[in-house]
């Protein structure tokens, strides 16, 4: 038995695939790539651990170890590891909870389920996930995501914030007399930025041709390719310094960030821990997997690169994740924006992910101690633009175009995810799915009578699967049946019967069984391989036939 079990998933990470043949020129590319992806993801990975009740340093330190293991032993070619978006609001949730020890738990937990999910060939399944819960949750997780920096963006006075939606809109509605306009302003010009930025230099403007032609306007230039949240992060930071504005900053919350290594320490690990954190490492487990390898297609669809191997690039998520926790970082995955950067830099492969990984090293270790300047409406103004940008907002307005089981899943999800959190908002929306996936291939199915039979004779045709959800649709032949004369002859053409059940299997032996007691007599024919295959090995075709060699004989 054990001989006919599928083969584990080799474990072949892509970056030794993609050396063979590497010149000087991909190396170059890498370079350039990794650089400004490792500088965009500088206030990124602070923001993401802030917001997620963490400390800035275990964002920086997730974004460079995941990051490298990542890219090292991935199954894709461009694909940035690290902290995520995604993340914020189920890791707020777990140490609220359970608290950060436990958090570590459960991400090393959830390390070792990814391998094992890559490891037995499952990466596949993630594709099962239907978009429109995918796009629920996303956007619910957006909207957590952008509700949860109001208290920087606008500097209220708020100690904690709760871990649920309606508490953090009561207490940001209890503290809005606390409101700080030196930190709104920063905010606001960060997220009027983030935006225009990009657009400034992307529009081919009359304005721009003409600063291109003065010589001095060379240095504008230039910066126009620096990132946007890197511009931001940096002349605010310095209004705010030289203004001396009143405000919130990493060095008044958190001390600033220790310019060292991370010290390596083991999570109080026990076994009894490990029972009571099953939920939150199934939560982690999932989101991760369904992020890297949403991910990982829009690599594919954007790169000039072979297509990923979900399998690996799952077991590379599981190593990360199992490792960061050692170090006092969070749950690590996929990242679009910061793979996307990395392609639009002209990344060819892996090691470009490996020098992102360094160049934020190099930061952290040398350029630590500027970082406590940072005004949290600064990173708060950062996340608000990440969660725009996060969220699928038009296909709301795409609802119409679609049916209604589609809009059931999609907003169902995303009103679950906001109220209650995402891994009740997953299981509702696959539970909805399947039953709704469940109806419309019952509907599928039909019994169609043939017309200009014989007396006597009773001939259907059967379309779809006929499967549990689908067998009340073979009750009208049974009663046609009995209202019948004796010795009926009921024939069933299966030529368009693409797939049967056990249910679907009982159903036609329930339909067999009223006929025989009419004295009638039951054919199936044209069968489709898998219907045979059924009926064979459950010894119904053994005696349908017997009956028939019976009759025959007699």
């Amino acid at each position: 038995m054990l001989n006919n079990l599928p083969p584990l998933a080799p474990f072949r990470p892509r970056l030794f695939q993609d050396i063979r043949g590497y010149n000087s020129e991909k190396l170059v590319r890498d370079m350039g790539a990794g650089a400004t992806v490792g500088i965009v993801a500088l206030p990124l990975a602070m923001a993401f651990a802030i917001a997620s009740g963490l400390k800035p340093e275990a964002g920086l330190w997730t974004a460079i170890i995941a990051g490298f293991l990542i890219s090292a032993l991935g199954g894709t070619s461009v694909q940035i590891g690290g902290p995520a978006g995604a993340f914020i609001v189920i890791v707020y949730g777990i140490v609220e909870r359970y608290g950060v020890a436990n958090l570590l738990i459960a991400t090393a937990s959830a390390g070792v389920l990814l391998f094992l999910l890559g490891l037995f060939r499952l990466g596949t399944l993630v594709r099962y996930v239907p978009v429109s819960v995918v796009i629920g949750f996303t956007n619910g997780i957006a909207v957590l995501i952008a509700l949860s920096q109001v208290r920087d963006w606008l500097g209220l006075d708020i100690a904690k914030m709760p871990g649920d939606f309606f508490g953090q809109i009561a207490t940001i509605a209890q503290h809005l007399g606390s409101f700080n306009p030196y930190a709104c302003l920063l905010g606001v010009l960060c997220v009027v930025g983030l935006f225009i930025w990009p657009r400034l230099w992307a529009v081919d403007s009359q304005f721009r041709r003409q600063l291109e032609q003065v010589d001095t306007i060379s240095a504008l230039k230039a910066t126009s390719r620096l990132p946007a949240p890197v511009v931001a992060l940096v002349t605010l930071t310095l209004l705010a310094w030289l203004l001396q504005m009143p405000v919130e900053t990493i060095g008044s919350r958190f001390g600033g960030i220790p310019q060292g290594l991370p010290t390596f320490e083991l999570p109080d690990f026990s076994w009894q821990t490990v029972k009571l954190l099953v939920t939150p490492t199934l939560t982690i487990a999932l989101l991760g997997a369904i992020e890297s390898l949403l991910c990982a297609r829009v690599a594919d669809q954007l790169g000039d690169t072979p297509k990923h191997d979900p399998n690996q690039e799952l077991m590379a998520q599981g190593v990360a994740n199992f490792a960061v926790p050692f170090f006092g970082g969070m749950p690590a995955t996929g990242t679009i924006a910061r793979t996307v950067t990395n392609i639009r830099a002209g990344a060819v492969s892996p090691v470009a992910g490996i020098v992102h990984a360094g160049t934020l090293a190099a930061v952290v270790l040398i350029a630590a101690p500027l970082a406590q300047h940072i005004p949290l409406a600064v990173l708060a103004g950062v996340l608000l633009f990440v969660a725009w940008n996060m969220g699928e907002w038009r296909e709301f307005g795409r609802l119409k175009q679609f049916t209604n089981h589609y809009r059931l899943m999609m907003v169902s999800t995303f009103l679950v995810t906001i109220v209650f959190d995402l891994t009740v908002a997953v299981e509702l929306g696959l539970v909805l799915a399947c039953l709704l996936f469940v109806r419309r291939q019952s509907d599928i199915f039909r019994a169609d009578p043939v017309p200009q039979q014989h007396p006597g004779q009773l001939h259907f045709r059967l379309y779809g699967s006929l499967f549990f959800g689908a067998v009340a649709k073979i009750d009208p032949i049974v009663a046609s049946v009995e209202r019948a004369p004796a010795g009926l002859a009921v024939t069933l053409d299966a030529s368009r019967l693409i797939s049967l059940d056990t249910t679907g299997l009982d159903a036609l032996e329930q339909l067999h069984k009223a006929i025989l007691k009419r004295g009638g007599t039951l054919e199936l024919t044209e069968l489709n391989p898998q219907p045979q295959s059924l009926i064979e090995r459950s010894g119904f075709g053994a005696r349908l036939r017997g009956e028939a060699a019976d009759r025959h004989a007699g």
